[in-house]
């Protein structure tokens, strides 16, 4: 494996070990600068009222709000709505980072998600992800890189519906 940064710190690590061992440091002050701000190519995905009713099957969620239109469109709602983690099955948005992380594995460090308004059956949501942090930290693993990722929905009128805040760790 080969990397074209100068100010990578792992380079000496790869070239020449017999015994791969993360470094203690693998980000420069450049690099967390160049990554924060680093945004995805929009995703946009049709809401389906299949689909809202399946998920809400499959997570064992019977509120006649997802699955029964009768009952939906009597509601203050005015027809079905996606249960409030329906956008986890939306599709991944990823920020492109301008560097490359010289770490196969990948974990999902937790969200936070804050809900605006409903999303219903018929709504086209588009989903943008921003970098707003990067960090390293040493574990039992070794070396960890964190992202921290704010994922912005919105639907076709440009209304905000949700917002996710995530961690991923590369390691």
């Amino acid at each position: 494996m080969t990397l074209s940064y100068s100010d990578c710190r792992l380079c000496p690590v790869l070239q020449g070990a017999r015994r791969l061992s993360t470094p203690s440091s693998f980000l420069t002050e450049s690099m967390i600068q160049q990554a924060i701000g680093a945004k995805s190519h929009p995703i946009n995905t049709v809401i389906e009222k299949g689909a809202i009713r399946r998920f809400a099957e499959a997570i064992g969620d019977s509120n006649p709000l997802y699955i029964d239109e009768v009952v939906a469109r009597s509601s203050i709602h005015g027809g079905i709505i996606a249960p409030p983690t329906f956008l986890r099955s939306a599709g991944t948005v990823r920020p492109e980072i301008p560097f490359e992380i010289p770490f196969d594995r990948l974990l999902d460090g937790g969200s936070s998600w804050e809900y605006h308004s409903d999303i219903r059956a018929g709504d086209i949501i588009t989903a943008v992800g921003t970098v707003t942090d990067m960090s390293e930290r040493s574990g039992r693993v070794g070396l960890m890189i964190f992202i921290t990722t704010e994922i912005r929905y919105t639907n076709q009128f440009e209304e905000l519906v949700a917002t996710q805040v995530n961690t991923t760790i590369r390691y």
